[in-house]
């Protein structure tokens, strides 16, 4: 065996994050609160060495073998090829305790004699224990209990088996005895919010001799299989790409951004709730369907049967562009989904199916309803550096509160992306009207006008410039006509 011949766990996001998988022949623990995760990991490690045809056993102390079957097919997993054995502790035996006292070091030895035995009767290459908290509760003092994990160490690393200590971190006071012993800690947490479904992290604490991904990475257990999402190191991933323009298909769009949006670049297509920010969106994911290029639409606000009968009533044909799969349209629910998990979608869409557009609509809706992670906007800058190393435009859209007067921007994030556009109501002549402006570009020129936005049967439009008035951006115009003299608004 090499020093750095690595095991795969059955979850191939995990092995990512441990460059490549675990150590083989080494001891790992992964430490969790109950109801972590901790034993679903165990079993995706197993059920993985059993597809390869490995030995596998799992040593249970804390669970009967009934209910890690249950377990198993609650995700229907299959537990063929893996050894079970059941260890119930000495001490929890009630007809071998003792009546006046128990003697702890003959109780951990009986156990740990029975776990060593059943490892030499299966012969394993992988191996669970879980879960050691209850070899801890034998041991009474941290010094015995040491000294039983350094002895069972020695033992397991003799067989050459790769072993998975599962700890649940009930024991207080909180001892690091363990984790000083073994050769890898994965520690897993869960938090709940306050409203939509528990939020999981794990982290590697460490790895002694191999190179891994540190920090806090989310995750998810699903019916079928534990879903890891590594976090995302923008510096990590570039793409070749030509830093031209991409078409809105809209000439006069083009012309107000000085030649059009460029790829590897962000925007944020900002303005009020009913301005046109989601069909400008979509109009450029049109775009790029006809061009033969693939957008992904990422909607935390609308369903699809919304969006199909708004790019149906601009006479746009998404429909059909997503069902030959050139545009991926997908519905967020943010109660159910971590900041992690969302930025794993996204960059399947642009790694697997090598999109050039990513619409996020809205930041709004995605903030407000996360507003107790942390770092939220530290992962959307990564995201947009990400996309940008991608060669992929994405597009943000940011809702403003208010109509007219008094609009304002709850979230003043126009620092994050290449590209601000702005969308505004405005009064005139008895009717609202839009307007469209470009009010920042990082690379290259772009027109300082305001121009008329619409959006009709024929699809979006943008008119001409807005000679005649001042102040559109307010909501209220003064009409100035072509001379500069200021005047009513002309009926």
């Amino acid at each position: 065996m090499t020093a750095f011949h690595k095991l795969q766990t059955g979850m191939p996001e995990l092995d990512v994050i441990l460059r490549g998988g675990l150590l083989k022949g080494r001891i790992h623990l992964l430490e969790g609160k109950p109801g972590t995760g901790k034993t679903s990991i165990g079993m995706q490690f197993l059920v993985k060495g059993a597809e390869q045809r490995e030995r596998c056993l799992y040593i249970a102390l804390s669970e009967t073998e009934q209910e890690l079957r249950g377990t198993a097919e609650s995700h229907d997993w299959s537990l063929d090829g893996i050894d079970i054995c059941e260890i119930v502790p000495v001490e929890a035996n009630l007809a071998d305790q003792q009546s006046v006292l128990f003697p702890a070091e003959v109780e951990l030895s009986k156990t740990i004699k029975l776990i060593t035995d059943c490892i030499e009767k299966y012969n394993p290459t992988r191996v669970v224990i879980d879960s050691v908290s209850e070899i801890r509760l034998l041991a009474e003092d941290a010094m015995r209990y040491r000294r039983q994990i350094i002895a069972l160490k020695q033992f397991l690393l003799k067989r050459d088996s790769t072993v998975l200590l599962l700890d649940d971190l009930t024991a207080e006071p909180r001892g690091y005895e363990l984790e000083s012993t073994v050769h890898g800690v994965i520690l897993l947490e869960q938090r709940e919010r306050s409203f939509g479904s528990v939020r999981r992290s794990m982290r590697i604490i460490k790895m002694r001799g191999a190179d891994y991904q540190s920090g806090w990475h989310d995750f998810a257990i699903t019916k079928n299989e534990v879903l890891m999402f590594p976090s995302l190191i923008a510096d990590e991933h570039h793409k070749e790409f030509a830093h031209e323009p991409i078409s809105s298909d809209i000439p006069e769009m083009d012309d107000l951004l000085g030649g059009g949006m460029v790829r590897g670049n962000s925007a944020l297509i900002l303005g009020p709730s009913g301005a046109g920010k989601s069909s400008l969106a979509l109009q450029y994911a049109n775009a790029a369907a006809k061009r033969g290029e693939r957008a992904a639409y990422f909607s935390f606000d609308e369903s699809s049967e919304t969006l199909l009968e708004r790019a149906t009533g601009l006479s746009m044909s998404i429909s059909d562009a997503i069902k030959r799969d050139s545009v991926h349209w997908e519905r967020i629910n943010p109660t159910r989904i971590s900041p992690g998990e969302f930025i794993w979608k996204v960059r399947r869409q642009v790694e697997d199916r090598d999109v050039s557009i990513v619409v996020i609509d809205s930041l709004n809706s995605y903030m407000e309803t996360m507003h107790e992670e942390q770092a939220l906007m530290l992962q959307m800058h990564e995201l947009l550096s990400y996309l940008s190393n991608m060669g992929v435009l994405c597009l943000i859209i940011v809702g403003q509160t208010g109509l007219l007067e008094n609009v304002h921007d709850p979230l003043d994030v126009t620092y994050i992306t290449d590209t601000v556009i702005l969308l505004r109501f405005y009064e005139a002549d008895g009717a609202v009207h839009k307007a469209i402006s470009v009010v920042k570009k990082r690379p290259g020129r772009h027109e300082s006008t305001i121009r008329e936005f619409t959006l009709t049967d024929s699809g979006v439009q943008v008119g001409p410039q807005l000679h005649e008035f001042e102040g559109v951006l307010t909501g209220v115009p003064r009409f100035i006509g072509k001379g500069g003299h200021e005047g009513n608004v002309p009926k």
